[in-house]
């Protein structure tokens, strides 16, 4: 009997000596080999670090959008688009004349108009005053007012490109002035400034009044300008240019 059970204690520690230590693993069913421990932890730390550099650059990401919505929302506003922006002519008339050194034509138009720009320009020893305007069609209307700083006349050249280089197709007389004019309803306001235009004289400045709307429109702003223009050569000392500017930085470009 005890020759019996020393037999049964050897093959048990034999059995016992030959199976691998560590823990087992349900997809072997046995223990892990040394290698496949190191394997499988190489390949845990791999997927680790993979996971971390997508949790990281979601993240990152996150930030900066919330970093351009909080830029975003902190922008200032205004309440309106391009389409109701509208220049004040008769303060940037104001502000332009001294240096102009004569007063600058602020026609009267229609409420609904839009000055889009109005400011003092200079081409060489050309002076001149520039109003464009959105007119209550969505059309372009403009009033240039030049003038030479060392010649008695505007250059003819010059006058020919602000009217985009088209032929003079008649003469008419509005409000007091005769105006040469441009009609050339014919063209693409899509391509073109000029559809209808006037060209007139007062005294050493060149008038100019041309756009894309009908021709009655602009035939109206001409009488506006032509109005003002007739106006101020009256309060000028009679020498048959635009008056001259107010003495007075205060008083506005329309004399009041």
């Amino acid at each position: 009997m005890a020759a019996e059970k020393n037999a049964a204690h050897e093959n048990a520690a034999g059995t016992s000596a030959a199976r691998p230590s560590g823990t087992v693993v349900a997809e072997l069913g046995r223990p892990e080999t040394p290698a496949e421990t190191a394997a499988r932890k190489a390949h845990d730390s791999r997927m680790y670090r993979q996971r971390k550099t997508v949790n990281n650059l979601v993240f990152s990401l996150l930030v900066s959008l919330g970093a351009v919505l909080l830029i975003v929302l902190m922008v200032p506003r205004g309440t309106g688009g391009f389409e109701d922006y509208s220049v004040d002519v008769a303060a940037a008339a104001s502000t332009s004349s001294p240096s102009a050194g004569r007063q600058l034509i602020v026609p009267e138009v229609p409420a609904e108009w839009k000055a889009k720009q109005a400011d003092l320009r200079t081409d060489g020893s050309i002076q001149y005053w520039y109003i464009g305007y959105t007119t209550a069609n969505g059309a372009y209307a403009a009033v240039v007012q030049a003038f030479d700083t060392e010649r008695a006349a505007v250059d003819e050249r010059w006058i020919a490109e602000r009217l985009e280089k088209q032929t003079a197709t008649g003469t008419e007389t509005i409000g007091g002035i005769e105006w040469t004019v441009y009609d050339h309803s014919e063209r693409s306001p899509d391509g073109a400034n000029v559809l209808f235009g006037l060209e007139g004289r007062l005294g050493d400045t060149t008038l100019l009044v041309f756009g894309t709307d009908r021709p009655e429109v602009i035939r109206e702003l001409a009488a506006q300008v032509a109005a003002f223009g007739g106006a101020t050569v009256g309060s000028g000392g009679g020498d048959g240019t635009v008056g001259d500017a107010p003495s007075d930085p205060g008083r506005s470009a329309t004399g009041e």
